[in-house]
């Protein structure tokens, strides 16, 4: 017998639900996994968060960089957290990372409630999402159940994305960990709020050319650039990389793209590239093209980064300490 068009759609969509579940909870990881064994744990770990931000709102984009540098090495098992000669915080790319007291602060507090339940790596994950709501970004749900690694090596942290990065090679980081252009183009995104140190970005404005500063920069926006970080000037000057809202969780990161207000070369790269700069169009709501919501993808992207490698079962530990392996 012929299924009628709504049951043939009823059927399909039966189908792909559990597909669905799978893509948006990853590896053993979902939402409400400590629903009996560490309730409280959101709570805790938002008020920690929004404390430390009241006195210091810099650590919003700290934690949310923090958790992408963690997801991308080794996958998000908490090995940026741990101490050592040679860990991973070491790295270059690593070295100006903040807000590990805050990580310290909530897992400090959660092993009084429910010692030995739940991990680093959670609470870094549940911190980002937190820092995006604090800087008037949406919330979105955060799947848990992630163990800690045990390993934690500068060496591999050699692969992170870097700020002169062409489209194609941030493409390739990427994809390797399982995420699309839309990710990529999304991820970015979370510069709308923060800062860089004029050390990653002023040899764009000075002899970039033979002619002189980046031709894809606005040139107004180059001089206020040059006053800010003179040539041979104070190199850990620290610039907002969304210029005109660097702490507020908005679409004006992609609107300073397009006009040639990017900040980081490896940003400013996905307007001139055609494969993201369409992706930029649909967040700023081109006519013409589909729109996107950013705070309704940025949450999704993040769950799927949030998902990489992640370590269950039996695997890795639950750390006592963040910053020390077992």
């Amino acid at each position: 017998m012929e299924m009628s068009c709504f049951n043939q759609r009823v059927f399909l969509l039966t189908l792909l639900l559990p597909i669905v579940v799978i893509l948006v909870e990853g590896q053993g990881t979902r939402v409400g996994f400590y629903s009996t064994s560490c309730p409280k744990v959101e709570s805790i770990v938002s008020s920690t968060v929004q404390s430390h931000f009241k006195s210091d709102p810099t650590i919003a984009p700290g934690l949310l960089r923090m958790h992408f540098h963690d997801c991308f090495v080794q996958g998000c098992d908490g090995s940026i957290l741990i101490d050592g000669p040679n860990a991973e915080k070491t790295a270059p790319p690593n070295q100006l990372l903040r807000g590990y007291e805050v990580i310290d602060d909530a897992k400090t507090q959660l092993e009084s409630v429910c010692p030995g339940v739940v991990s680093c790596a959670d609470i870094l994950a549940l911190a980002a999402r937190d820092s995006v709501v604090l800087t008037s970004g949406a919330s979105w749900a955060v799947p848990t159940g992630r163990r800690d690694g045990t390993v934690s090596q500068s060496s591999d942290a050699n692969n992170l994305p870097g700020f002169r990065d062409t489209v194609d090679v941030q493409k390739k980081k990427f994809a390797d960990k399982g995420l699309n252009t839309q990710d990529l183009v999304t991820l970015v995104g979370g510069h709308t709020i923060g800062t860089a140190a004029c050390q990653f970005f002023s040899y764009r404005l000075y002899n970039f050319t033979s002619t002189g500063a980046d031709p894809s920069m606005n040139p107004a926006f180059v001089s206020q650039l040059q006053a800010l970080c003179p040539q041979n000037g104070d190199g850990s000057r620290r610039i907002g990389l969304d210029n005109g809202s660097a702490n507020k969780f908005d679409t004006s990161f992609f609107a300073n793209l397009r006009d040639g207000k990017g900040i980081l070369e490896s940003d400013q790269r996905l307007w001139t590239d055609n494969s993201t700069k369409t992706f930029v169009q649909r967040f700023l709501g081109v006519r013409g093209l589909l729109g996107l919501t950013f705070n309704v993808e940025f949450g999704k992207s993040m769950v799927k980064m949030s998902n990489i490698g992640v370590k269950t079962g039996t695997a890795g530990e639950i750390r006592k300490v963040c910053s020390k392996v077992n």
